[in-house]
């Protein structure tokens, strides 16, 4: 397991930077736009591409070809493995670039349908909101066919062992984005030309996410042809890919469907959801993310020897890390989201009002952090085994879930109702999947879990007392409020963060020796 640790501190590495870049994205956007309809309007077009990304590129199709491209490799040479890469990027980039022709005329004729919905009662400002997302998802659609490819290029990178690219395609994002905020302030321009170069921003980024795994495989020895031959591995994709692109769907629909709520509430709403949702994907991403990279090509090279004791063995290492980190992630977040927030988006457009509005819906998804992080790697045992139909099923039972609260919670709860909904359907999916999996084989189930489970709570517990007694210490000092946001993120947290190492450490959670054998290695090359 030294090894998969040590690719896991990798892409954990690279991912690090492409959150916090990712956090500073959000954070500047939100200075120059506020919580405004128009940033609204960008997040809800902006997500559609974004979703049709899981659901053709990382999601369905990281789950195909994964499990299908290390077999090539078993079994096969690696020009063998390469042809399979041409033939997978070139079909991708057909559908791809089908899908948004299509996406472009529908929401070019987008227009006609917002007058019509408006001749049945939907408000003038609701049309207005919905709008603006039709014209920039135009712009935006694009970005969907270069982030596709990315996801195949970078899937091909982690059969090879190279985790360190892939991990670092957001940053490229990142910083074009970043540049042209920074572009825009620098000339003064208004709100829409703003929002103008924000979107070739993205554009840029795209490509570049796109570009740098492709550089990987060609100093790997791959060589890119157009190629649309069939072959049976081809058709062994599509037929893996078939049940989850319907799962994916479900799930593009959810999401969608809540983001469009989240935009016929408020001008707010949708900014607030998706600033939030960001706050909770830097541990997913730093850790989740980077831990079922790892593990993911891994249990499927046990699932196609059959290698059933090595495979569920590794599942549970990778789940116990994941739950480490996301659960008492989970109770900072939902004790600290307001000293979080305003520290990091209080500024310029982003208001102490949308400070306020934003806590209750991060504290009400970070509820559900610890089963967005196991659902993500359960999935994955799923992929390795080539089931793909019960993923659909937990989708489906999401879907119906989240849709049903959200239109309920929603008239109480405002947009803190519509993530509260988010998360009761994640831990609906997260039990219906560990049930399922627990079947496929015993060695799935989480009994040898709970003791790990019961030290993270008992941890979590005390690091949880300390992060509240320590911020209302901090509060007590009577200092500016910048400054004790300052405190509380970077004294409290840090305390609070070693104290549940420690307290983990000696009450000697499993895996400790791996960490243990990490260190020692460090420790000797130093010497």
């Amino acid at each position: 397991m030294s090894k998969s640790l040590k690719n896991i501190s990798v892409v954990a590495s690279a991912t690090v930077l492409s959150r916090v870049l990712g956090l500073v994205r959000e954070s500047v956007t939100a200075a120059v736009f506020g919580a405004s309809a128009l940033n609204s309007a960008f997040v809800s077009a902006f997500t559609l591409p974004n979703l049709f990304r899981r659901l053709l590129g990382e999601g369905a199709l990281t789950a195909a070809f994964v499990p299908t491209l290390t077999q090539e490799f078993e079994h096969h040479d690696r020009a063998g493995a390469f042809r399979l890469v041409s033939k997978v990027a070139s079909w991708l980039l057909v559908v791809t670039t089908v899908i948004v022709l299509l996406a472009t005329l529908a929401f070019a004729n987008a227009e006609a349908l917002v007058r019509m919905a408006a001749d049945w009662g939907v408000a003038e400002d609701t049309s207005r909101r919905l709008l603006l997302g039709a014209d920039l998802a135009i712009v935006l659609f694009p970005y969907m066919i270069l982030v596709c490819l990315a996801a195949a290029f970078s899937a091909a990178c982690q059969v090879l062992g190279r985790f360190a690219e892939p991990a670092l395609s957001p940053v490229w994002l990142n910083l074009t984005i970043l540049s042209a905020l920074g572009l825009g302030a620098w000339w003064a321009w208004g709100a829409t030309e703003r929002m103008n170069l924000l979107c070739l921003g993205v554009l840029v980024g795209g490509f570049l996410q796109m570009a740098v795994p492709a550089s990987v495989l060609w100093r790997e020895g791959w060589r890119p042809r157009f190629d649309l031959h069939a072959d049976e591995r081809v058709r062994e994709i599509v037929r893996i890919m078939g049940p989850t692109v319907i799962g994916s769907a479900i799930y593009l629909i959810n999401i969608s469907v809540s983001r469009f709520i989240g935009l016929s509430l408020n001008d707010a709403a949708a900014t607030v959801l998706n600033l939030a949702t960001r706050l909770m994907e830097l541990p997913i991403g730093v850790f989740t993310i980077a831990v079922a990279t790892v593990v993911f090509p891994l249990i499927a090279r046990h699932a196609a020897k059959g290698d059933w004791q090595s495979l569920t063995a590794d599942y549970h290492k990778g789940l116990r890390l994941v739950l480490v980190i996301n659960i008492p992630a989970a109770a900072g977040l939902a004790l600290l989201g307001e000293p979080i927030t305003r520290l990091l988006f209080q500024h310029g457009a982003f208001t102490a009002a949308d400070t306020h509005r934003m806590t209750p819906v991060l504290a009400a998804y970070a509820l559900g952090l610890p089963f967005i992080s196991f659902t993500s790697l359960s999935l994955r045992g799923f992929y390795a085994l080539r089931d793909t139909a019960t993923p659909v099923r937990a989708a489906a039972l999401s879907f119906v879930v989240n849709i049903v609260l959200s239109l309920v919670l929603m008239r109480w709860l405002s947009t803190a109702g519509l993530a509260l909904a988010s998360t009761v359907a994640v831990i609906a999916q997260a039990m219906f999947l560990q049930t399922r999996l627990a079947r496929k084989h015993p060695g799935f189930a989480a009994a040898s879990l709970l003791p790990n489970i019961g030290k993270i709570v008992v941890a979590t517990a005390l690091m949880a007392a300390v992060v509240w007694g320590g911020a209302r210490g901090v509060a007590a000092l009577g200092w500016p409020v910048r400054a004790g946001d300052f405190l509380v993120v970077l004294g409290v947290i840090p305390v609070a963060a070693a104290l549940y190492g420690a307290t983990l450490w000696l009450m000697r959670i499993e895996g400790r020796e791996d960490l243990e054998q990490v260190i020692e290695r460090v420790r000797a090359k130093l010497r």
